[in-house]
């Protein structure tokens, strides 16, 4: 059941859904028996930019996130040995694959960076990497050719290809796998740099669309999608309302950090006033960002196996998690 755009509670004991919720609270109390591992500090270096997430909020819905996602991980180590013992084979495990995905400004980055740093500190400290699908955006001098300049972010803008394939070839246990670098500060891909995953325990994959299905324009022989790697998926809600004001936020304090920088694609945003950074941020917002939550990221929230509902202030509310 759905309320402006989002999971609703439960509103009768009997109600037919495939989510149970839970509130803020009642997830809270599922990490009593669960340590914390990281400190302030660790949470100051990874959370995004705008993005108020502090150490009781880590403790509160991360950290028995992590665990459950740890326990996830560790039941299919379990039916790997298994299967692997009635084959009468030796094979290696292949990574666990974790999607996350959410809106432009929801704080779907901060999730990825937390959930990593603590996953990587479970008992055994597993080898947890992280990749964000940026980096396989196409370059801009071929959005530029496509007239798609405008329409980063949204899955045309993509190369699905090669980003599903590079989920494949991790997915099937290649030593290495190679991914492109973006820069932020260029807005464009780097020329010639590669991020390396190395035969991960756990591969987080961080992006806006990473549970569209298969588009049946670039379908081949195999008909599958990104999301068909996942293991298990996230995708982090908030009513529209409060992404934008997030999303405006975050664009006035870039004006003195990253859109100052000489190199920076938007160096001309970086001497806007308040007003006028308001406005623009909120014109982009409006353009491009809100019809590719509505049209395509927010249409995949249900696909997801657990769903963060935020609040206003930045909050987890409520956990939805798909039943099994």
């Amino acid at each position: 059941m759905r309320k402006n755009g989002r999971v609703n509670e439960r509103t009768t004991p009997d109600e037919t859904t495939p989510f149970v919720t839970f509130t803020r609270d009642e997830w809270a109390a599922l990490a009593d028996n669960t340590p914390l591992p990281l400190t302030q500090e660790d949470i100051t270096r990874v959370r995004g930019l705008g993005d108020p997430i502090d150490l009781l909020e880590v403790d509160r819905i991360y950290r028995p996130l992590s665990r459950l996602l740890d326990l996830y991980s560790s039941a299919v180590g379990g039916l790997h040995d298994a299967t692997s013992s009635f084959l009468g084979e030796r094979s290696r495990r292949t990574p666990y694959v974790i999607g996350i995905a959410g809106s432009v400004a929801v704080g779907k980055s901060t999730t990825a960076r937390v959930l990593r740093e603590l996953m990587a500190r479970w008992p055994g400290s597993p080898r947890v990497e992280l990749i964000t699908t940026d980096g396989f955006l196409h370059p801009n001098a071929v959005l530029r050719e496509r007239g798609l300049l405008e329409r980063k972010g949204f899955p045309e803008a993509y190369d699905r290809r090669a980003l599903r394939q590079f989920i494949s070839d991790v997915k099937s246990g290649a030593p290495e796998v190679h991914a492109p670098v973006y820069s932020h500060i260029t807005y464009d891909i780097v020329p010639g740099e590669v991020a390396t995953v190395h035969a991960p325990d756990v591969l987080i994959v961080e992006g806006l669309n990473v549970l569209q299905p298969a588009s049946p324009r670039d379908l081949d022989e195999t008909a599958l999608a990104v999301s068909d790697y996942f293991d298990v998926s996230i995708y982090v809600d908030a009513e529209p309302t409060d992404v934008r004001r997030w999303y405006i936020e975050r664009f006035l304090s870039l004006r003195s950090t990253a859109f100052s920088r000489p190199d920076s694609y938007f160096i001309n945003y970086a001497g806007l006033s308040d007003e006028e950074a308001t406005e623009r941020a909120g014109q982009i917002w409006d353009s491009i960002n809100a019809p590719n939550l509505a049209r395509n990221i927010a249409p995949t929230r249900s696909r997801a196996t657990i769903i963060l509902s935020k609040g206003a202030d930045h909050e987890v509310e409520s956990v939805h998690m798909r039943k099994l």
